[in-house]
């Protein structure tokens, strides 16, 4: 009997450990999913929303107390080297965080002599006091007596009035920012004072006496468009008695059936955790009592994003069980030959959500366009996205079952229908481009609004790529001159809702692949060129969020994760990488970094909810996108990695 040749007995070898790595995470994935073939991986940002839930309970007289020492205990054990608490994971310190987190303690109990507390003040003090906080957070401090409302923008509620023609309108503002906004503006404009039963202050944590600061605004104006507004905030406070009570009580009723239209059940307002609060204490400052169904509504939305533990607990800034459910039938379709009951079901339950003749803001840019996207929670009706519906669809049309084709004509025509006007794809809404309203006081985050992205845009590439319909080619056209327009000079794009380029050249990569058009090989090869030269020492990748502060760091900070390897990966074969030795060090890395359990583990956060001020970690990205490299690997045949 002949014995098998060297290199075969490797191919073999290598096969059977790619074999079963696959193996091991798909039966790792279905063992999450649920039995009615979704999934929900748990979502977790940085310590501003636990402590914003504690001073939420404070706020409102509503205290649990056993949650609030689980919360406590969370809260502790993020606190940094520094002293104050990071945006993610080994970040630096970060003012308004370390206050909420530092006031949050406080009112659970913490003494400030303690040690811990003691560390968390020098901190704040070392890096300009509580003074220098966020805007969010000053309004957190006034709602609490900490600072004066002078500390905050003038947002009346009266805008609520305003026609849509205006500079500043609801309309003209991303998705996010209207449902936190619009309950917030009936906070601001009434000045409630919080129930703060135990009456604990945080004055320690102020450089200078709150009421004496005379520059809660102009250290952080820049440019003369920031100055203007800044003009036009003081002279709108010192005009605001003139307000007639009646015109007031006309905008207060207007936002007020404006969020409770959206208020969505126990999903909560728009499924994020800041509208929900906002929500939650503008509904009692307008007299709802506890028992009143809306109250019930949103004191439920809000207990439902929080992961509570044996010894300690955090709250969610949302859910993403479509997020989540989409990808995961992406990995598990690569790795399948066959459409396995499983994955089917998957899709059942996915077409059950998607969102057709419900209304939605997005109809304020496209009232003529039928719906026919999908919500990235269990239910959000007013707010379909463009990434989760792309990505949704795209696995749908990768499945190829027959019977989906209506849901994706559906998804097709509106995502074709929400195209921007410089031919991208933003996240919620169409043309969202009015860059001076981040100029405005209010919006010291530059989050307020949601322009067209390139990892967006490529995702909706992605689908109506491989769904192939001849109506299509001139949104795809415009779609891909964007994309090339977008492309930095190394190669890579931005990534919008992942961290950071190496997401975003994954996305756009895969994307341009659906499109089989040997004209963009050119633009696919310099940034498949610019992964190989960010690859890490040890064969895999990982980029830190410090990228979106320093461009210059971009694909590169911390050391190699699992899910930015995967993108890596899938983004190399996408852009036609034939088994490069980059590409066998980054299968191999996945492999061996694999745990017994199928998984892979790594604390980096992965995503920004907002560059530069929010930041989350998807823990489900550590299992299905790794799967999703590895089974794609293995289906391309490119030979053995040694």
């Amino acid at each position: 009997m002949m014995s098998m040749h060297p290199q075969q007995r490797s191919i073999t070898a290598f096969q059977s450990r790619l074999g079963a790595a696959i193996a091991a995470a798909r039966g790792a994935l279905l063992g999450l999913q649920a039995d009615d073939g979704h999934w929900c991986f748990e979502f977790e940002a940085d310590c501003t929303i636990p402590a914003e839930y504690i001073l939420m309970q404070h706020y409102m007289d509503e205290r649990d107390p056993l949650l609030e020492r689980k919360l406590a205990v969370y809260l502790r054990s993020k606190q940094a080297d520094h002293g104050g608490w990071p945006l993610y994971y080994a970040g630096r310190f970060d003012m308004s965080a370390s206050v909420k987190a530092y006031y949050a303690l406080k009112l659970a109990g913490d003494d400030p002599d303690a040690p811990h507390m003691r560390r968390a003040r020098e901190a704040i003090l070392a890096h300009g006091g509580a003074e220098r906080a966020n805007v969010f957070t000053r309004i957190a401090l006034a709602l609490f007596g900490q600072l004066p409302w002078r500390a905050v923008p003038f947002v009346p509620v009266e805008v609520m009035l305003l026609p849509r023609w205006f500079p500043f309108h609801i309309d003209k503002v991303a998705s996010w920012s209207r449902t936190v906004m619009v309950p917030l503006f009936i906070l601001c404009s009434l000045k409630p004072q919080a129930k703060n039963f135990l009456g604990i202050g945080i004055r320690e944590i102020f450089r200078r006496p709150p009421e004496r600061v005379d520059d809660y605004f102009t250290h952080s104006a820049h440019g003369w468009v920031a100055w203007l507004l800044l003009l036009l905030d003081r002279f709108g406070r010192s005009a605001e008695w003139l307000i007639p009570n009646r015109l007031r009580q006309k905008a207060v009723k207007k936002a007020e059936n404006w969020f409770i239209a959206r208020l969505n059940g126990t999903d909560g307002l728009n499924g994020i955790f800041p509208a929900m609060v906002n929500a939650h204490e503008a509904l009692a400052l307008l007299g709802y009592p506890p028992e009143h169904p809306y109250r019930q509504q949103t004191a439920a939305a809000l207990r439902k994003l929080v992961v509570e533990r044996a010894d300690d607990a955090y709250c969610q800034p949302c859910v993403s069980p479509v997020w989540d459910t989409c990808l995961a039938l992406h990995g598990l379709l690569e790795s399948d030959g066959a459409l396995a009951p499983e994955l089917a079901r998957s899709i059942d339950w996915l077409k059950e959500r998607q969102i057709v003749d419900e209304p939605g803001d997005w109809r304020a840019q496209r009232p003529h366009l039928r719906g026919g996207g999908w919500a990235f929670q269990y239910w959000n009706h007013y707010y379909p996205d463009l990434d989760d519906t792309a990505a949704v669809a795209w696995a749908m049309a990768r499945a190829g079952r027959e019977e989906d084709r209506p849901s994706l004509e559906l998804a097709a025509d509106w995502l074709a229908g929400m195209q921007s006007r410089n031919g991208g794809f933003a996240a919620y809404d169409a043309d969202n481009t009015h860059y001076y309203l981040n100029e405005i006081p209010f919006a010291d985050h530059k989050a307020l609004l949601d322009p067209p992205s390139s990892d967006v845009t490529g995702r909706v590439v992605a689908f109506l790529g491989i769904y192939g319909r001849a109506k299509d080619r001139e949104v795809l056209r415009r779609a891909v001159a964007y994309l090339l327009r977008e492309q930095e000079a190394s190669g890579a794009w931005f990534g919008r809702w992942g961290s950071n380029y190496i997401y975003g050249t994954w996305s756009v990569l895969m994307g341009l692949e659906q499109l089989n058009d040997l004209s963009l090989q050119p633009a696919m090869a310099r940034a498949a060129d610019w992964l190989r030269s960010v690859q890490q020492a040890d064969g895999g990748w990982g980029e830190s969020n410090d990228s979106y502060a320093d461009a210059g760091l971009a694909g590169l900070g911390q050391p190699s994760t699992a899910a930015q390897t995967a993108w890596a990966c899938l983004a190399l074969m996408a852009a036609g990488d034939q088994g490069s030795a980059a590409l066998c060090r980054g299968i191999r890395w996945l492999e061996e970094q694999q745990g017994d359990d199928g998984r892979w583990q790594d604390p980096y956060f992965n995503a920004p909810g907002f560059p530069r001020v929010f930041y989350l970690t998807y823990h489900g990205y550590r299992l299905y996108f790794p799967l999703w490299a590895l089974a794609r690997y293995r289906r391309l045949g490119l030979g053995a990695c040694r």
